[in-house]
């Protein structure tokens, strides 16, 4: 078993995917980790999308690509699609937020995504989170409520990519203690 931080470590955003169906018990798994990820006031603003039959993975896909930018083609290999869609929060976060001028569903919708990848990459499986999407077609091939914004997709699948060098920024160069 990782630990935590080889788990961080080795976690990265996959772009190819294999054909392998991925086990519904892993499945449950990484949505429970979702269902437990912590969230301002615990106001759990989301709702998840799980989408696995090929014709709808199609429909995601092509929401969450761009022939004319040329990216995210891979998202059609990934045989699981997570939509998180932003749902209201509770009274007590939308008070927080308007106070501290942040709007913490996005805060707490990054943080879920982050259970999910980390949990996905524990069950050995590769994840990347896709902001950029059609939020239009998203919606309309998901019947998603025109209310609600999809706001990520997530792929999750057996990766195809082998483990890449992390390049990240220096320590010094991001933490400061007492003072900025």
């Amino acid at each position: 078993m990782k630990s935590f931080l080889e788990l961080v470590q080795t976690r990265q955003s996959d772009r190819s995917y294999l054909p392998t169906p991925v086990e519904a018990e892993k499945l449950e798994r990484i949505l429970e980790a979702a269902r437990l990820a912590p969230s301002a006031c615990n106001g759990q603003p989301w709702k998840f999308i799980v989408v696995t039959a090929p014709e709808k993975r199609m429909l995601v896909a092509d929401a969450a690509s761009s022939k004319v930018l040329s990216m995210n083609h891979f998202t059609k290999q990934a045989p699981v699609q997570l939509v998180l869609i932003e749902e209201s929060t509770n009274f007590t976060s939308a008070i927080g937020g308007w106070a501290t001028n942040k709007h913490y569903p996005h805060i707490d919708l990054g943080i879920v995504a982050a259970h999910i990848c980390l949990a996905a990459a524990d069950e050995g499986l590769g994840s990347c989170i896709i902001g950029w999407c059609n939020e239009k077609k998203l919606g309309k091939a998901l019947n998603i409520p025109k209310a609600k914004r999809p706001m990520l997709v997530i792929l999750l699948g057996y990766t195809n990519q082998p483990l890449r060098e992390k390049s990240r920024k220096p320590m010094n160069e991001i933490v400061s203690f007492e003072t900025y």
